[in-house]
């Protein structure tokens, strides 16, 4: 690492924009005295449903609870399977089995990464009831595909669009339209709650169902009474954190935009010749679907004499963050116990030991780019294979 490398500030993958309105609104909820679920809640639940173009939103503290809950309204559990990627962050299918399923994982297209449709039907059986598509780093999954599946088969869909809130297909929002569709608002996403997401629903009665599992399944009436119908958990978003998703909501499309420009600069500087001499596997160039919630390359461990960590660390040294999303989920021990093995999924697997991730985020510059590109292929050319 050169001195002018250590001298440069560290760039993080990733780093949320909070705006001082926002920072302010939060202390006025911290002085109000009201700081669980409450007016600020639903205020946030209001906006969100604009967003979707009028369905029914709750709000939750996390975007893992929210998959978890679309399984229990739709009634899956024991006995069912649901059929899902291997290729995603954990929670994907440990929801699954939360509820009693079991996942069944189907490999992935290698140039979307995302779970590949023309393998589903192959993987239904009687005991097929839903699936769970994932939107990886913001890219949509495609929905016409998808959906044709889901209704000729019978099964209910939960969309895994922890990453892709702002994104389109079709020219409609993720969200505004399908069956269940989960959103995650961690510090890592689009937009944050500091923790948080929702659930898009089908109707009121699935809203109000929702509602119970969020709390206990408490249904409370009148100024005294109160039923338990069904065996909730404790999921409810706090109004502290609903006031930071109010205050970021607005900037959403200029955040996303931001996040655009940045990739077409990765793109700009890696689809060269040089660049494809690497051998370096780049996302699908999507600017009109995909929010770019992130920037992802795949290491081409055939052509290099150093392995992924290793590339890792260089980066850290010269004070750029990345991270791994994500490992295999298979290749677990949990999901190793349940019989799954190294080889079923030959593409999820490759992806899993070479994806990185690179820093993405809105209030970064074309310079942060450069050195972030300038950095990665120094250190690829130095460890090329002869």
């Amino acid at each position: 690492m050169s001195a002018s490398e250590s001298s440069k500030p560290f760039l993080p993958f990733t780093r949320p924009t909070v705006d001082e309105e926002t920072i302010a609104g939060v202390v006025e909820v911290l002085r109000s005295g009201w700081l669980t679920s409450g007016p600020q809640v639903k205020s946030f639940e209001a906006k969100l449903s604009a967003l979707f173009g009028g369905r029914p939103v709750r709000a939750f503290n996390s975007g893992t609870c929210t998959m978890e809950i679309a399984l229990r309204i739709a009634g899956i559990g024991p006995g069912d399977e649901v059929i899902t990627t291997p290729l995603s962050w954990v929670a994907t299918s440990n929801v699954i089995l939360a509820v009693g399923a079991r996942p069944v994982f189907v490999d992935i297209d290698p140039v979307t990464r995302h779970i590949d449709l023309s393998l589903v039907e192959a993987a239904i059986t009687p005991a097929t009831r839903a699936i769970i598509p994932v939107d990886l780093a913001g890219l949509p999954v495609d929905r016409d595909r998808l959906y044709a599946i889901a209704q000729k088969h019978q099964l209910r869909v939960i969309e895994d669009a922890a990453q892709s809130i702002g994104a389109t297909w079709g020219g409609r929002r993720i969200g505004s339209f399908g069956d269940f569709v989960s959103f995650s608002f961690h510090p890592n996403k689009n937009i944050t709650t500091i923790e948080g997401g929702c659930l898009v629903l089908n109707n009121e009665r699935e809203a109000k169902l929702a509602e119970q599992y969020r709390l206990q399944g408490v249904v409370r009436s009148g100024v005294d009474s109160m039923e338990v119908e069904v065996v909730g958990g404790k999921f409810n978003l706090t109004d502290v954190a609903a006031r930071v998703g109010l205050g970021q909501l607005p900037h959403l499309d200029t955040f996303n935009s931001q996040r655009r420009e940045h990739a077409r600069t990765y793109f700009e500087l890696l689809d060269t010749p040089a660049g494809r001499a690497l051998g370096l596997g780049l996302p699908p160039a999507d600017f009109t679907n995909s929010n770019w919630h992130m920037f992802q390359v795949v290491l081409p461990e055939e052509k290099l004499t150093i392995k992924r960590a290793g590339v890792m660390e260089k980066l850290q040294a010269a004070g750029i963050g990345n991270q791994v999303h994500y490992p295999a989920i298979h290749l677990f021990a949990v999901y190793r116990r349940l019989g799954w093995k190294a080889g079923d999924f030959p593409h999820a697997e490759y992806a899993g030991r070479n994806i990185l991730t690179l820093p993405l985020f809105p209030a970064m510059v074309r310079a942060d780019v450069v050195r972030v590109v300038e950095s990665l292929t120094a250190i690829l050319s130095a460890h090329l294979k002869s």
